[in-house]
Formats: C-alpha cells, structure tokens, sequence
C-alpha cells in the first residue's frame, strides 16, 4: 500500500512554510518534507494533529492506494 497526502495542498492553502507546520505540530521539518513526500507514515497522533489544524479530517489529508 502506498500513502497518499494532501498535507502540502492544504498547508499552502494556509499559506504555511514547512516549518511553520512542523513548529504547530511539533515535529522537524524534515518530517513534514517526508510525509509531504509520501515516504513517512505518520503516528496517529501527528495524523490528528496536523487535522485538526487544518480542521478536516484524518481521512481528508491521507488515504492509503493500492500499489501498481
């Protein structure tokens, strides 16, 4: 399975730098560049965190796709 994201779509939409989220949620930087990327699963928590900032729901930002 793979992770899709919209954590960028909506962080740009908020007119967030990287950082700036990863400060709101406290996590690295480099954390939300990987999870941007796809290449980090995030804990539930960060999932709900990051979420409720941008109040919509887990399921809204993530969805897990079958791999090709």
């Amino acid at each position: 399975m793979a992770l899709k994201t919209r954590v960028k779509e909506y962080r740009e939409k908020a007119g967030l730098k990287q950082n700036e989220l990863a400060e709101l949620v406290n996590v690295r930087r480099e954390t939300i560049v990987h999870l941007e990327n796809g290449r980090y699963n995030p804990s539930l928590k960060l999932a709900m965190d990051i979420a409720k900032l941008f109040h919509v729901s887990v399921e809204e930002l993530f969805e897990f796709t079958e791999e090709s």
